[in-house]
């Protein structure tokens, strides 16, 4: 029963996603984002965040949208540290210690 459930789920999550980008290149057609200063909403690195927030949200399991999270991340490297500037060089060790305890902590109990 526990797999019929996440299997809704993820069904679920893929529709939203799907319609959110269909919203998302509609919108784009009628007012084009980039004219109005906000290219960014469709940058494709950002259909990646969007897919996993939508995941986060919707889904029981967070396994999957915390990966995409992961992978975004990972992908925007360069725009993180640049938006942190010079607090990056503690910030990034920190959440990286942070977040592999957290993993750690929630992987043995």
């Amino acid at each position: 029963m526990a797999t019929a459930n996440n299997n809704r789920d993820t069904y679920k999550a893929t529709a939203v996603t799907l319609m959110v980008f269909g919203a998302l290149y509609l919108l784009d057609k009628l007012v084009h984002f980039s004219s109005l200063g906000l290219p960014w909403v469709m940058n494709k690195d950002n259909f990646l965040l969007y897919t996993a927030v939508i995941f986060l949200l919707l889904k029981r399991d967070k396994s999957v949208g915390l990966v995409l999270i992961g992978l975004w991340l990972v992908l925007n490297f360069g725009l993180i540290t640049a938006l942190l500037g010079t607090m990056s060089a503690y910030l990034l060790p920190a959440a990286l210690l942070l977040v592999g305890a957290l993993l750690y902590f929630i992987s043995t109990r």
